[in-house]
């Protein structure tokens, strides 16, 4: 049975987690604002990039960069799936596990058995529970300041699978903020770079009536493009992710901060209820004391 002690002790604590959970929501606020703003940054590096293919792709073969070779008879695939390292962000690696390992069972219906690199350690638990244990994993930035880093990570992984691996096809898979459920699942096709993407760079119209001219090889600065590419690429995945994590921990925890004050709200009314029946039984103790203390009628005595 609930006493004052006990339920004035419920009310500190539901107190103390109400505090930090606005702390949660003013940090993934924050952080959300954060890697948005990367994820924005990067578009014009982007644009760069596109215009640096858009000027060695002018009437040059599309088909002699190293990263578009031929797959051959052994041909693989990998696939790169971004979770989180944190928790309390609702079902945010349920679902991007739920929807890699959908493709996986597909890819190994079809005879392929994709190699899988995974970041987020919770995201890692959850694929293995689906049975897809990671082939390598790979640390998440702790801020937006280490998305380079991170995606330069990747990167690396990358160029080890198609030297090592002879892969040819790499998929791209992360959390993508909305505003229903605060993220759902995408899939993005990192390699091989869609024909029709860089036709359509070596078609559009320069904005000068000059062209840059280079001096490097064709064939290197083609490939350097590429990857620069796949950074880009990785790195705005890497930013809208995490901010779809923080999207999902801030619905949490306004779900939390809810729940906290209903909590709050039926333990005040416990509390004064059982205060005023505190109260009530010590006037009662009170008035029989009194009574009791009270000498006998003299009147009724003689009688």
């Amino acid at each position: 049975m609930d006493t004052l002690e006990s339920l004035a002790a419920s009310i500190k604590t539901t107190e103390g987690i109400q505090s930090i959970v606005r702390t949660m929501k003013t940090l993934s606020a924050a952080s959300i604002h954060q890697y948005e703003s990367a994820a924005d940054a990067i578009a014009k590096y982007s644009d760069t990039v596109d215009q640096g293919l858009q000027v060695v792709l002018r009437d040059r073969p599309l088909r002699s960069a190293s990263w578009q070779s031929a797959a051959g008879a052994d041909r693989r695939s990998a696939v790169i799936v971004i979770g989180s390292d944190r928790g309390l962000c609702g079902r945010f690696n349920d679902r991007i596990a739920s929807f890699a390992s959908a493709h996986l069972l597909r890819a190994q219906a079809g005879g392929d058995k994709p190699l899988l690199g995974v970041m987020g350690i919770r995201a890692v638990a959850r694929l293995s529970t689906e049975g897809h244990d990671a082939d390598q994993t790979i640390a998440l930035p702790g801020s937006a300041g280490g998305l380079t880093h991170s995606a330069q990570e990747v990167i690396t992984f990358i160029a080890r699978l198609i030297r090592t691996e002879g892969v040819t096809q790499i998929d791209l898979m992360h959390n993508s903020r909305n505003l229903g459920t605060g993220s759902s699942p995408i899939a993005r096709r990192l390699m091989p770079v869609a024909e029709s993407y860089l036709e359509g760079l070596a078609q559009k119209p320069w904005p000068s009536r000059r062209l840059p001219m280079f001096r490097m090889d064709t064939g290197a600065l083609r490939d350097w493009l590429l990857r620069e590419h796949f950074f880009v690429t990785i790195y705005r995945s890497l930013a809208e992710s995490l901010a779809s994590e923080h999207a999902s921990r801030l619905a949490s925890m306004q779900n939390a901060e809810h729940n906290i004050g209903d909590r709050q709200e039926e333990l005040q009314a416990s509390f004064r209820q059982k205060r005023q029946e505190s109260i009530t039984r010590e006037l009662l103790d009170l008035i029989i004391g009194f009574e009791v203390t009270q000498p006998p009628d003299q009147n009724s005595s003689t009688d």
